[in-house]
């Protein structure tokens, strides 16, 4: 297994092996086969894809044999989370309440465009039921472990959810980059804790037709990469754009650094690492500026009876629920269920209230390219204590999502790259910023990642 490092191949290193003959599309695809197969990716995937990926990739290598232009993703492996229609398959949230599901008659779009830029589909990874956790264990499936932190310790750790298995199958070599979802940081904090990069893109630039919602006022189709160049090439690809990273030196960027909230309960790990990126940034000639952000200590007022999440779910879910809430995990569906006592007063109201704090926090990060926060509060925890304890699971659920969710609220797009030294837990440097900032993030990215990268050359 080849666990990502800063400097290993991308998917950008992957597709030049090919265009230049030292590989082949099939070679590689069966190479990503493989580390499926193999003992680390055990419970990523809930169901696998492997005779049409390979049909792609032979395709992708008789286009090269006669010449002809490779499409940019080259018949490289790409997973899918199981929220995501692929034509001929079942889409089941991982989850029993869907598993006589029938197969989806198309792709849904977001996959209709990997397919169409090259992707070959591995199969479906397992996730956090219906996406409603950010630990991403899963009682129908089993939990993927942290395969990055096995490597390091010998405590099984929690993948990071929601997009659990996306993550993993990327950490293990199954995939090259993995589509999932993003609606409070079930991208990022996958990301964070492996040791990948996860992009939340504004939300309305890509397409959730054909996908099971969990809420459709938060919800993101987005993508974990290897790199940050993976993520600008994915995001172009998904939102069917070219995104154009801003082009700005580290010494002509400005930061801001929100107090409130997002530093608080930082574990060692975080601290430390946290600190010592500001410290290579702010060397490298970046502006950084601590503000005080009082927005963000509204949040848990706002949100206290659920907010959207359990509003829009309790939508989706309430007939099933009434006909299979047998079949629903536990925890999943008590979540689900808070939205049973939410009125459309509540509702209205906090739409109204959510317009108002976008307005208040666009205005207070106005003049800054990003905000930065560290992704996660903590280093992936450990994975029994958290399936044996329902009180210990919901505290630390809630304090993995507190710092991504944040984004999600404001309707902004972030990044997360992780930002630890060699040997060390993964730990993700998050940046963000309000809607449609997405080149602006992209391009700071681009520039972090390097800086961070050179300190260790």
């Amino acid at each position: 297994m080849s666990l990502p490092r800063r400097g290993a191949p991308d998917l950008g290193d992957a597709r030049n092996r090919i265009v230049s003959g030292a590989s082949s599309a099939l070679a590689m695809l069966e190479e990503s086969l493989a580390a499926a197969d193999a003992a680390p990716c055990r419970h990523a995937f809930v169901r696998r894809f492997d005779a049409q990926a390979r049909a792609t990739a032979a395709a992708v290598d008789a286009l090269h044999a006669a010449g002809a232009p490779l499409p940019p993703l080259a018949g490289l492996a790409v997973s899918i989370k199981d929220l995501f229609d692929v034509a001929g398959q079942p889409t089941t949230g991982a989850s029993a309440a869907l598993a006589d599901a029938p197969p989806a008659a198309a792709d849904c779009p977001a996959v209709a465009r990997l397919r169409s830029a090259g992707a070959a589909l591995v199969g479906h990874t397992n996730l956090s039921e219906f996406a409603f956790s950010g630990l991403g264990l899963n009682p129908h499936h089993g939990t993927p472990a942290n395969p990055v932190s096995a490597a390091l310790d010998a405590t099984p750790r929690v993948p990071g959810g929601s997009t659990s298995g996306g993550a993993v199958s990327i950490a293990t070599g199954a995939a090259w980059a993995a589509l999932g979802s993003d609606t409070g940081g079930s991208i990022r904090i996958p990301a964070a804790f492996q040791g990948l990069v996860g992009f939340k893109s504004t939300q309305a630039l890509v397409p959730l037709d054909g996908s099971i919602p969990l809420s459709s006022s938060l919800d993101t189709a987005c993508a974990i990469t290897r790199s940050v160049a993976d993520a600008v090439q994915l995001h172009g690809i998904l939102a069917a754009r070219t995104p154009r990273p801003a082009a700005r030196p580290l010494d002509g960027l400005r930061f801001a650094v929100p107090r409130t909230l997002m530093l608080d309960g930082l574990d060692d790990s975080v601290a430390a690492a946290f600190d010592a990126a500001l410290a290579t940034l702010s060397a490298g000639g970046a502006r950084i500026v601590e503000i005080v952000l009082p927005e963000l200590g509204e949040l848990a007022s706002i949100n206290a009876a659920g907010g959207f999440p359990a509003a829009e779910s309790w939508t989706w879910h309430r007939h099933r629920l009434a006909e299979r809430g047998d079949r629903y995990d536990p925890r999943v569906a008590s979540r689900i269920r808070r939205g049973e006592t939410m009125s459309a007063a509540d509702y209205l109201d906090l739409q109204r209230t959510r317009r108002d704090w976008i307005r208040r926090v666009q205005t207070a990060l106005a003049g800054f390219d990003a905000a930065l926060s560290p992704t996660v509060p903590i280093v992936a925890p450990p994975l029994a204590p958290l399936e044996a304890d329902d009180k210990l699971f919901f505290a630390t659920n809630a304090l993995v999502l507190r710092n991504p969710a944040a984004v999600n609220f404001l309707d902004g797009c972030a990044l997360s790259l992780p930002c630890q030294t060699a040997g060390v837990l993964p730990v993700g440097l998050m940046l963000w910023a309000p809607a449609f900032a997405d080149d602006t993030v992209l391009g700071a990215a681009l520039q972090v990642e390097s800086a961070l990268a050179a300190r260790e050359a």
